[in-house]
């Protein structure tokens, strides 16, 4: 039985010692990932790319175990569905921008078994978002690609929508250490810029603490972590609690 969230402490990850990146381990994972094996073959790459170079289970582990949860900028919806997945008890919404990938999305759900997972997906206009509450909310690399301005109104519009009780997910790029900052943000220059496969015509990584003074200053009790260990980006994790 999955555990809810608000039993789990997010410890910080050493940084000394290695770790390698592990693979999809559960059968949630890689159910996940499977659902993508009739995509085309760039966006089949970019999903199981995704899942080596993000660590989206210390993601899943924070994210309430049960109840409404929204991702915002859900993407191709990989992280969505390994939410719903991995606990039948979560109603899981997806919504972003990209009209291509939420019609990958769309179309990997048509794969999902019956009652095998509570999910839904929807394209939004930039800056709209569902009417709440949430029970959770989860932003995964989303923010590095907007303003200052847009990205605190992002995170505002979110705590405005979290349920008493509800948790609010954050994993962004960090910038340290800095050999980990540079590779991210070429990573995602030429994901924006180059070949255009992310929205975005800017990439502004912010540090953690910004997130975590945002959250507390909004009256939310927070936890932060780097979640980087065994991988090339500078992956930090912030959890608000309303």
């Amino acid at each position: 039985m999955a555990r809810r969230s608000d039993e789990r402490t997010i410890q910080q990850a050493p940084s000394r010692r290695r770790h390698p990146v592990r693979g999809p381990s559960t059968p949630a994972a890689r159910r996940a990932i499977e659902l993508f094996d009739n995509a085309p073959r760039g966006d089949r790459f970019h999903v199981r790319a995704r899942w080596w170079t993000c660590p989206l289970p210390a993601v899943e582990r924070a994210v309430p175990a049960k109840g409404r949860i929204l991702e915002v900028g859900a993407g191709h919806g990989l992280l969505s569905f390994f939410l719903a997945l991995s606990s039948r008890d979560r109603d899981v919404t997806g919504i972003d921008i990209d009209v291509h990938k939420i019609a990958l999305a769309d179309h990997a759900a048509t794969r999902l078994a019956p009652n095998e997972a509570t999910i839904a997906f929807a394209v939004v206009e930039p800056g709209a978002m569902p009417d709440g509450p949430f029970d959770g909310i989860v932003i995964n690399d989303v923010l590095y690609l907007l303003g200052d301005d847009q990205r605190r109104k992002v995170l505002a519009d979110c705590i405005e929508r979290l349920a008493p009780g509800g948790v609010l997910v954050v994993k962004e790029l960090d910038v340290t250490p800095r050999w980990k900052y540079e590779i991210g943000r070429l990573q995602e220059i030429v994901a924006t810029r180059v070949l255009s496969y992310t929205q975005g015509d800017r990439v502004e990584i912010a540090p953690m603490r910004e997130f975590v003074d945002q959250l507390e200053a909004a009256g939310l009790a927070t936890t932060s972590a780097r979640v980087d260990r065994g991988y090339l980006h500078p992956h930090q994790l912030v959890v608000g609690r309303r």
